[in-house]
């Protein structure tokens, strides 16, 4: 049974991996074509926070993207946490994957006299689901 978890949650990371890079791949093609064409309100020096911040978002993303993709291979491989660590992990992961880069998207979505709105908020909470994430499955390979 627990190979049939373990292949279930691997199908899902590598699901969820191709997924989330189309997606972050696709806003960085957005965000090129904002600068290309200068869109005022993301290219003005007004706007420097708004750029930064979408573009941490998309790098992040992406970043998660492949972790997500490596999480899932590591797992087809037979290696890594099983039973509720497996759980926790993925669940962990998958938070972040999401948290992370949407606490960018949105930090930069509304921002006060250069400072990010309320929405960077959500990262420190993704940065911590990451921090477990990563820590359980390094865990996981050092009791092999």
């Amino acid at each position: 049974m627990n190979d049939a978890k373990r292949a279930v949650a691997a199908q899902r990371h590598v699901r969820f991996g191709w997924w989330a890079l189309l997606t972050f791949l696709s806003l960085g093609i957005v965000l090129e074509s904002l600068h290309s064409f200068k869109v005022g309100w993301y290219t003005e020096v007004a706007n420097e926070t708004r750029r930064h911040l979408w573009t941490l978002a998309h790098a992040h993303g992406t970043l998660l993207a492949l972790v997500n993709l490596a999480f899932g291979l590591t797992l087809q491989a037979g290696s890594g946490p099983s039973g509720a660590r497996l759980r926790g992990a993925s669940h962990c992961l998958l938070a972040a994957s999401v948290l992370i880069p949407l606490g960018f998207l949105l930090g930069g979505a509304s921002i006060y006299a250069g400072d990010p709105g309320l929405g960077i908020l959500l990262l420190p909470f993704g940065a911590a689901f990451l921090f477990a994430a990563v820590l359980i499955v390094a865990l996981a390979q050092r009791d092999r």
